[in-house]
């Protein structure tokens, strides 16, 4: 676009040389010249006028890529409502002191989805029967269309290959116990797809450490691979099977590099999520590398891009 203005004042000066040397010509030797002059400068400001044409709709290249994804952007929006349960929890009973990161995060991510238009229910510390009224809420408010994200930080565990989420009133000493007081994941995000949810986005930061997986004979740490619905992307906090311990620092590392990715990248979610995937793998040296699961058949923007794209967004795979 800038090569365009510059093009078209590029054009106005040409003009205005040529105006004013033809008249000092049309002095000396009379109309002809002038005549000749004249029609000589109005072919000029055409030609100069069909450059700048080319300039903006291809010299500026950036600036007609972005408009095809910004109106994407303004479209992956448009579908339905933006909903957002976010929840926290910290305070587990059979854990000595509350765990440091969960109740900062939940915040943290509330705020920023409030911030790009979602509208968010926080939960803090939720016993099984809050979640289950949380999760009644937050499926009501879903019309078909509807981009219906999920946060979670805090226990997780898988038993039977299920992942499930723990809360803080769970009393678990076998594995039957993790079923009936978890919630469990895959049929919470199979009925957000039941409701009408068109994207469904998933965001686990659960795998740590907990005295519950140790009571079980033959446990398996972590959470299990997800087979989620279409219309589905997961990032977990780290890869199935693994777990990824608290540090003293105010938010996990899956949550500072997710919000620095949302306040600074303008690609779709799949590409946010992909980017944290890295970043949080390059920060801790390969010790702790989340997972993306993506069953997405088109791109959601958390905001319309912030600046113009230098490229093309690669090519998306549709599972990692």
């Amino acid at each position: 676009m800038r090569t365009a203005k510059f093009a078209g004042a590029l054009a106005l000066a040409i003009v205005g040389v040529s105006l004013v040397s033809a008249e000092v010509m049309r002095k000396a030797v009379g109309q002809q010249i002038s005549a000749q002059a004249s029609a000589e400068a109005t072919t000029i400001a055409a030609d100069t006028m069909r450059m700048a044409a080319l300039a903006d709709q291809f010299g500026g290249d950036t600036a007609q890529e972005a408009k095809p994804l910004r109106a994407a952007a303004e479209a992956s929006r448009e579908d339905g409502p933006l909903l957002a349960l976010v929840i926290g929890n910290a305070t587990y009973p059979d854990e000595e002191t509350p765990l440091v990161q969960p109740i900062n995060d939940a915040r943290a991510m509330a705020q920023e989805l409030r911030a790009r238009g979602f509208d968010v229910e926080l939960g803090e510390n939720l016993t099984k029967q809050g979640m289950e009224r949380a999760l009644e809420r937050f499926e009501a408010k879903i019309t078909p269309g509807a981009t219906a994200l999920l946060f979670f930080s805090g226990y997780g565990m898988q038993t039977g290959r299920e992942s499930f989420l723990i809360p803080v009133n769970a009393q678990i000493w076998r594995p039957e116990d993790v079923r009936r007081d978890g919630v469990a994941l895959e049929p919470l995000i199979g009925e957000l797809n039941t409701r009408g949810a068109k994207r469904k986005l998933v965001v686990i930061d659960g795998s740590r450490p907990n005295r519950f997986e140790r009571r079980l004979r033959g446990y398996s740490t972590g959470l299990a691979p997800i087979a989620a619905p279409e219309g589905t992307l997961v990032l977990y906090g780290v890869a199935p099977g693994k777990v990824a311990g608290d540090t003293q620092a105010p938010n996990s590392l899956l949550v500072k590099e997710l919000l620095g990715q949302l306040r600074t990248a303008d690609g779709s979610a799949e590409d946010i999520f992909n980017r944290t995937r890295m970043t949080v793998a390059r920060a801790s040296h390969g010790e702790q590398v989340p997972a993306v699961f993506s069953a997405l058949i088109d791109d959601f923007y958390f905001a319309p891009p912030a600046s113009e794209p230098s490229k093309k967004p690669s090519t998306r795979q549709s599972m990692r």
